[in-house]
């Protein structure tokens, strides 16, 4: 026998409480066994109810359920089959003999009792399981644990350690922030208190790990439970929330290592589905910069979305074969995919792009971002951040493109580097350009994104990997982060709400401190900060801030209907051709390699760029000392 059909074997049970469920059905009813003077009705009736019920059950599934697992869908499936085999046997007898000489009450008691029955049977293996369960608790052996988080994914997963018995996971109880649950019970595990009591639970419990079970936990949360393990060396783990495994029940196997994600505690975005599926599915979508940090993941969001051509456009060879590698193989059949080596700089290759393959929706992502390169480098700056924009959004509105939504960063905002001042002109243009144009231009701004491509996760990761030091550049310095996915996500469900020119501003939630985030990051790789691994302060490098900002001064803002993005007010108008006139100076000194001239070309076009003396002077220094290196 397989292991379904070794379940059935609880049917002869199931017969039997079918068989005294009858009988005692009368019993209750006529108070007596006057219901036997007439034995060939009694027996007959049940016979024929015996036999109705027992096709039901046997053809209803009810018994590939387990025992141990019983739950309330089993509940519910036992009452819809006894309910369904009630009335049809009614109906039966109803035809036999149209109850003559039986009692229409003796229906509804058979019912209730079989349930009775059915229920005790199904729900007893489970108490009994559960019993022996918690007596295992006091065995030696046994690996205490504490869940933190008392909600529904904890009492799932505290299904699934029982479950898996041979774990040795023994739940000492549950810490949750919600004093309304306190002293409540969770399948018989109390829940003990909040965080403030954690460190009394580990102690005087002998926990040996610690298991967050919180959907979506606050970053602070998290480092604070990181903390009171660490000093008291007890192992921790997270389980993703229900939102990362697609609302299924969370694995034993699924558990993690925390991760520096969860220390931003940020929420899922809620997504407008339809509105983001009614400007791409079925359109043909470009991505500049595809096989960057954000353009990769923003081909894998539009992908989900079915639109009929993805156009990959990438000047790096690498990263472009990469993602679309990854595009083929993760989405095969789907949609079309066409790699395209090419450089946002050269007019003539993107009119050929567009010409060919009339895009409908353009994503602007392909840029130069560090900030301190670019301050050495601010002719390539222009030329591709700026002139690279232009192109874009040039040939996008010749060719009738749909939306064209810009990629732009918070380093715009009163900018004190090059990269900042490229972006915020870039801005300028598209706001310029969107007064009487039949494209819906779109710029969306946000700060770092954790793990992108040299940014501080893998410098400060490589850097704990080498033993250290960490180096940080000022004490004080902070930034706006959010993940990739997140940010990505974001930018298309602004890219379904712009009209024109707007700017559209992502909650970047709370800033963090990033000597903090260094700290954080060590201790998750197992070491203690300023002891087993160092940090140090080098200063803060040409063009950067100590804290960035999402807007400027001047521009207001306002919300929109989606809580997680709003919209800055767009700048007074100016003279597109004055506008124009400039740029195409700033383009011929860059052609020319002229630093300084660049400098105070910026400070012109961008009134609130501020430019400091060292910056410049540190600028010709160190292409001097590049210089006498290369020599």
């Amino acid at each position: 026998m397989n292991r379904i059909q070794k379940r059935y074997l609880v049917f002869p049970i199931d017969l039997a409480f079918m068989v005294a469920s009858f009988f005692l059905a009368h019993l209750i009813r006529y108070e007596n066994l006057s219901f036997l003077e007439d034995r060939n009705l009694f027996f007959t009736s049940l016979f024929i109810v015996i036999s109705v019920r027992s096709l039901i059950f046997l053809f209803s599934g009810i018994y590939r359920s387990l025992w141990s697992y019983a739950s309330i869908h089993d509940l519910v499936e036992i009452i819809k089959v006894t309910m369904l085999s009630s009335l049809v046997s009614t109906t039966a007898l109803l035809f036999y003999n149209r109850f003559f000489q039986l009692s229409r009450m003796v229906p509804i008691l058979d019912t209730l009792l079989l349930l009775s029955f059915l229920c005790l049977r199904s729900f007893s293996w489970r108490m009994m399981r559960d019993e022996i369960f918690r007596k295992k608790t006091f065995e030696e052996g046994n690996i205490p644990v504490v869940l933190v988080g008392a909600g529904k994914l904890g009492a799932t997963f505290l299904g699934e350690i029982r479950r898996h018995g041979n774990l040795n996971l023994l739940p000492v109880g549950f810490i949750d922030e919600d004093t309304s649950k306190i002293g409540g019970h969770i399948q018989g595990i109390p829940i003990l208190g909040n965080l403030d009591i954690l460190e009394h639970v580990i102690r005087t419990n002998s926990v040996k790990q610690v298991i967050i079970t919180m959907n979506q936990p606050n970053g602070s949360v998290v480092s604070r439970i990181m903390k009171i393990c660490e000093e008291l060396k007890v192992v921790y783990k997270i389980l993703p929330n229900f939102n990362e495994i697609l609302n299924e029940t969370p694995k034993i196997n699924q558990l993690r290592e925390v991760e520096v994600q969860d220390l931003l505690g940020r929420p899922t975005v809620n997504l407008e589905i339809d509105n983001i599926k009614s400007y791409l599915k079925g359109k043909t979508i470009l991505i500049t910069g595809a096989g960057g940090s954000i353009g990769s993941e923003l081909c894998r969001q539009v992908m989900y979305f079915e639109p009929e051509n993805l156009i990959l456009l990438d000047n790096a060879e690498t990263a472009l074969y990469e993602i679309d590698y990854e595009m083929r193989t993760k989405f095969p059949d789907k949609t079309k995919i066409f790699p395209v080596v090419a450089d946002v700089k050269n007019l003539s290759r993107l009119s050929t792009v567009f010409n060919e393959h009339q895009p409908q929706v353009v994503f602007h992502s392909a840029a130069y971002k560090h900030v301190p390169l670019m301050e050495i480098n601010p002719c390539e700056a222009v030329l591709n951040n700026i002139n690279g924009t232009k192109n874009v959004a040039d040939v996008s509105r010749l060719t009738g493109v749909e939306r064209f939504v810009l990629i732009s960063t918070d380093k715009a905002v009163n900018p004190v580097n090059i990269m900042g001042a490229s972006k915020r002109i870039a801005e300028l243009y598209l706001q310029h350009i969107s007064i009487n144009s039949r494209t819906k231009f779109i710029t969306v701004r946000f700060g770092n994104v954790l793990g992108s491509n040299g940014s501080v996760i893998p410098r400060f990761r490589e850097q704990i990997k080498k033993g250290g030091p960490v180096t940080v550049t000022h004490p004080d310095v902070i930034r706006y982060f959010m993940t990739i996915p997140e940010a990505s996500q974001l930018v298309l469900q602004a890219g379904s709400m712009g009209e024109h020119g707007e700017i559209f501003i992502l909650d970047m939630g709370e800033p963090v401190r990033i000597t903090n985030l260094a700290e954080e990051m060590i201790r998750l790789s197992g070491y203690t900060p300023y002891k087993d691994i160092q940090i140090e302060f080098t200063g803060l490098r040409p063009g950067e801030k100590l804290f960035e900002e999402l807007m400027l001064g001047q521009e207001g803002i306002k919300k929109t209907h989606h809580p997680k993005i709003r919209i800055a007010a767009p700048l007074e108008s100016y003279n597109l051709l004055l506008f124009q006139n400039k740029l195409n100076t700033m383009f011929s000194m860059a052609k020319a390699n002229k630093d300084q001239e660049i400098y105070r070309l910026f400070q012109d076009l961008v009134p609130e760029y501020v430019i400091h003396t060292d910056y410049m002077q540190t600028t010709t220094d160190t292409k001097k000392e590049s210089n006498q290196n290369l020599s």
